[in-house]
Formats: structure tokens, sequence, C-alpha cells
């Protein structure tokens, strides 16, 4: 069940006011790195309950007369075409729809950096796509000994090989598509270059997660570390904070390996560095606006099962995330968690079982369970979309919502005319009958009336859906798994 545990108007204030309180701390010029998604942070608002996505995105409105927006993506994924799992677009889309979201929202964008930069035939394509909107980019490259050599790293061989970012105003955002862009590096860079140029600069982190202020092992870091499973990010007590102020606060392992950077960094410009621990670099105020840490738990081992479902049927599709499946496993035991632990799941396996074909089932917000078979005219995520509705409409199980006469010229127009061998209706297509009927059909209107009841709602398939399904469901706000099974018998 959906069950609000985050308090996002106090975190809006908190938040801002501790950002402005980091910026008011360095005299010149800051660097801010935002972690995570700046805007539409799915991830955070699935975990916990109440954030709202574009929540950092209202926060950096109210700066926006001071800050500029540098965007970082790293030359890896562009090549390897990342996709982001949330909007199932790749990152390299990912940042031209960012900075149009940005744009439209009267916020600056100065430039893109590609860092680990490696001249290849996608990044160059990328590359004129940037040319040809004019947006300015710059090359970041690999550093021998990256993080270990701090000798090497900030020096003219290391963090000098890099081109410097030319920014124009005194507050400037640092942001990416994903985790892994190479985010710090970026800010640590540009410290070294505005240091040799006589322009004094600091640097902070905005990062949602881990908490720090919050359990290693609560849910909500774990699944974090869920979250990042194929970068192999862990968790982990900051031993740097415990050694300064004998407190234990959580971070994680990409951040403990790189301070003795910034801090070396820090220590070459100003003498010695501001921060003394890795946790000291954040404005974090995430885990003081947690109220329910009962809803926030759930929902936060709803995202640790989801992540395995999805590595597990990418795996299916693609292969290669047999090492990732096994961490979200570890993961899992890790939690005290199991499939078992989502009921949609155990539901729409149950009668797949008994009905030997796909099915489906969906466990609304008050926690009643819905499922959907298939059938000759429907798919099962069709069939159960349409009985979702009529529960929560309080509509009679036997009334047809659509009628037979109404489905099979739809058959008739995908199989003869437009080459589809599957006649069944997909989610899409039913909700377009269902609109046509609701012209003349009280009960079809009130069905429709319901669509924005499925939002948040968990949902799971026997089978792997239809990309056309997975989309609109997306689109409705419905959390969904799959199990690893196709439900096509061919393998061509």
């Amino acid at each position: 069940m959906f069950k609000t545990g985050f308090d996002n108007e106090k975190y809006l204030l908190m938040q801002s006011s501790r950002i402005k309180e980091r910026i008011n701390e360095f005299g010149g010029k800051l660097y801010l790195e935002f972690g995570g998604k700046l805007f539409d942070d799915y991830h955070a608002s699935r975990v916990l309950p109440g954030f709202q996505p574009d929540s950092k995105l209202q926060m950096l409105l109210q700066l926006k007369e001071q800050a500029e927006i540098v965007i970082v993506i790293n030359a890896e994924d562009i090549e390897k075409n990342k996709v982001r799992g949330d909007l199932g677009i790749t990152y390299d889309t990912d940042v031209f729809r960012l900075i149009d979201a940005f744009k439209s929202r009267g916020l600056m964008v100065g430039s893109v950096v590609l860092t680990k930069y490696v001249s290849t035939p996608k990044v160059n394509a990328f590359e004129q796509k940037l040319k040809n909107s004019n947006i300015r980019f710059y090359h970041h490259y690999v550093i021998d000994g990256y993080p270990a050599n701090i000798t090497q790293i900030v020096s003219d061989e290391g963090y000098g090989k890099n081109d410097y970012i030319e920014t124009t105003r005194e507050l400037v955002i640092i942001t990416a598509p994903g985790p892994g862009s190479g985010k710090m590096a970026t800010c640590l860079s540009q410290l070294y270059h505005e240091n040799k140029r006589g322009i004094k600069a600091g640097y902070a982190k905005f990062e949602t997660f881990p908490i720090w202020n919050i359990p290693l092992n609560h849910p909500v870091n774990i699944a974090y570390e869920a979250a990042t499973a194929d970068l192999n990010d862990v968790n982990m007590i900051d031993p740097w904070h415990l050694e300064a102020y004998g407190k234990t606060t959580v971070n994680y392992n990409r951040d403990v390996e790189i301070f003795p950077v910034l801090k070396a960094t820090f220590d070459k410009i100003y003498g010695k560095c501001p921060y003394k621990s890795p946790t000291d670099m954040g404005v974090n105020m995430a885990g003081n606006c947690i109220f329910d840490d009962e809803a926030v738990r759930d929902a936060s081992k709803q995202e640790i099962i989801r992540r395995y479902y999805t590595a597990c049927c990418e795996n299916l599709r693609t292969g290669g995330k047999k090492d990732e499946i096994y961490k979200l496993e570890l993961l899992m035991n890790n939690a005290q968690l199991s499939v078992e632990d989502r009921p949609c799941a155990g539901a729409a396996e149950e009668l797949a079982k008994r009905t030997q074909a796909p099915a489906a089932a969906i466990q609304l917000s008050d926690g009643k369970i819905i499922t959907g078979k298939t059938s000759a005219l429907l798919g099962c995520a069709s069939a159960m979309m349409l009985n979702a509705l009529k529960a929560l409409g309080n509509i009679d199980d036997d009334i047809l919502l659509i009628v037979p006469e109404v489905i099979k010229p739809i058959q008739e127009l995908k199989v003869n005319h437009l080459g589809n061998k599957n006649p069944r209706l997909h989610t899409d297509e039913i909700l377009l009958a269902l609109s046509v009927s609701a012209v003349t059909d009280k009960n079809a209107k009130k069905a429709l009336d319901q669509l924005s009841k499925l939002k948040n709602c968990e949902m799971h398939s026997s089978v792997l859906l239809s990309m056309v399904d997975e989309n609109v469901l997306k689109k409705l706000g419905i959390r969904l798994t799959c199990s690893a099974v196709s439900s096509k018998k061919k393998i061509y």
C-alpha cells in the first residue's frame, strides 16, 4: 500500500537554507555537484514517498540569477548507449532533454563536458549535434593512476590536461544524466584550473543518497546500492568523519576514495582543506524530513525487489547482467527480502500457473490485489487494467466496459492491415477503445475517470511485456516488474 513518509515542504525549506549557507562559506565562486537526478528524480520519489521528483529543481530556481549549469556525460556511456531505466532513453539523448528542460524554466546551461573522452564515431556524432545546437562542449580525459596517484592527478599532467570550462556565474551547478558520469572529478579539475588563473573557488556536494544520518543498512540506503549495482557502488561508514569527530555517518566508496584527491587539491589551493571528511562536503537534509520510517522502509524494500526483477529481465533481453543480478541477490539477502515480499508478483505467478498462460496482478493503494488473465481478446496487462478500473470505480465485475463488437474490428485492423501477428489488444489500444466507449457508456466513462488512481500502484506480469505496454504503464505511474520469461515461443 502507498503511504507518505517524507515531508517535501520541510525538505525544500531546510535544503535551500543549507545550500545558501554553504554558498556564503566560500567567497568568489562555488562549484556545487548535484548528485543523482536534478530533474525527474523518480528513484527518490519511490523510496521516499512524498518526495517530489522536481524538488532539487525547485530549490535551484530560487538561485537561477546566480547559477549556471554544466552537464557532464561519460563518453563511455555514449559508446555503450547507456539507458536511463526510469525514462527509457539513452544518456546522450537525456543530455538534450535536460538542456531543453532547464532552459524552458529560465535556467542558464553553460556547456557540456565529455569525461573519459575518446574520439569515436558515436561520440563525434554527439558532439556534432551539440555544435548544431550552438552548445559549447569540453573534453576531460582519463588520468593515469586515478584516484590513487594524487601527485600525478593534481598536476599539469593530470587535471592540467583537461579543458578549462569557461563559466560566467558565481554558482556553477555540475549535474549529469546519471551516476558514474564524473561530476566530482569535473569539479576538482575546475578548482585546479581556477587556481592557476588566480580565481578563488570552492566546492560542495548535494547528494541525496546514501543518506548520511540514517543507519548504513537502512532499506533506503540499500536501495541506493541496488540502483547503482551496475557501478559496484558500496555504502560504507565514512572513516574520515569517524576519525575526525568520533561520529558514525554513511557515505559511499567513490566519495571516500576520492576524498584524498579533494583534500590534496584544496591543500594546494588554500594551504588547508576546509573539509575533514566526505560527509562534510555534503549538504543533504533528506534524512531530517522522514516522518514515517516504516512507510519509507516499505517503499525502499519494494524498490530493491523491483531492481532485481529489472536486472533479470535485462539479462534475458541483452545478457551481461549476471554480476549485477548476483549483487542484487546479496542486497536482498542483506535486507532480509525475497520475491515473495512482493504481493502482486505472487498473485500474478499463481494465476499464470493456474491458467497456463501469461497473467498480471496489481496492488491498489488500499492493498487490494486485482489480477488479469490472457484471453482471445485481451493480453493479461489489458485485462488486469480493465479489472482494476472496475474495482476502483465500484463497477460490477460482470459488466462489459468494451463490448466484443468494438474489440474485433481493432483486431482485424491489426492483423489484416497492419501486419501484427498478435490479435490481442495492448494497453494503449484498450484505453483508446475505452475512451470511445465512454462517449455513450456511463460505466466506461466512470472507469476511465479512475486512471489517475493507478499512480504509484505496484504491478507484476508473469512474462515480459511489450515495450508498448511498458511505456503506457510507466506513463500512468504504475510501478511495474516482470518475471524474466519471454511470452514468445519463437527464438527469432
